[in-house]
């Protein structure tokens, strides 16, 4: 077992007083965020000893859709890693263009792939692709701190490279924690910050420990980390199985 495994193990371990509270307890106990002169690529503001990034704006969006992306991240493996079933819904959080929005599509043809993004233009880019091709494509408008999902519609949610640029964090979980249905997944895909080969800046990368710590703190469970992506963790959580039980059980 590697050293950086064993230090997310630890994290999760340290945790685990946290997540023996009841759900409820999260709502009204968000951590203060810090603020300090922002680095480089960061906006100055700390959450849980993490400086969260710049977002990538729209007009970065030829970047999504680059020829060389899937052999590049193996995009094809992530979808297929997710499991989906055919009628889930499926909310991709920070859809942007909608990359992995259409690649689900097909994979859900009796639910739905919710593309939810902060960004008007990408949505407008996800509504005019999916016109009279994917009629279970629903582009969705959020916040900095909504994803603005009904609260128990969702049974997993894609997060690609985007949780680590969120200005607001702990707010959004909570808001993603809502939308889950008891038992409902969330896929955490970052690129992997103890790996100094991948060739992405420092505050666009994320831990294995760090998002076990985040995460754990909502209340959800880390179920496992797939290493099968060349550059990034492939992190999986789960919402509690039954309303009103435990996190982490």
């Amino acid at each position: 077992m590697g050293a950086w495994r064993l230090v997310a193990l630890c994290c999760l371990a340290q945790c685990s007083a946290i997540t023996a509270q009841p759900a409820a307890f999260y709502e009204f106990t968000q951590p203060e965020y810090v603020y300090a002169t922002p680095s480089r690529d960061g906006i100055g503001k700390r959450y849980m000893g993490r400086e969260i990034s710049h977002v990538m704006g729209h007009q970065g969006a030829a970047w999504l859709e680059r020829d060389d992306r899937e052999p590049e991240e193996r995009t094809d493996l992530l979808v297929a890693e997710l499991g989906l079933q055919a009628t889930d819904v499926v909310a991709d959080i920070g859809a942007g263009t909608g990359y992995f929005v259409f690649r689900m599509s097909p994979l859900v043809p009796q639910g739905e792939v919710l593309a939810v993004d902060i960004q008007q233009e990408m949505l407008d880019i996800v509504a005019e692709r999916a016109a009279g091709v994917a009629s279970n494509v629903v582009p969705v408008l959020g916040t900095v701190t909504d994803i603005n999902v009904p609260a128990e519609s969702v049974d997993l949610i894609l997060l690609v490279d985007a949780y680590h640029e969120f200005s607001h964090p702990r707010e959004m979980g909570e808001s993603m924690f809502r939308a889950l249905k008891p038992g409902g997944r969330i896929a955490l895909v970052e690129y992997r910050a103890e790996d100094p080969s991948v060739p992405i800046k420092p505050l666009h990368k994320m831990s294995e420990a760090q998002a076990i710590r985040e995460m754990s703190s909502l209340g959800l469970r880390w179920l496992e980390t797939r290493d099968s992506l060349p550059q990034q963790h492939l992190m999986f959580f789960a919402k509690p199985a039954a309303e009103g039980a435990a996190p982490g059980v």
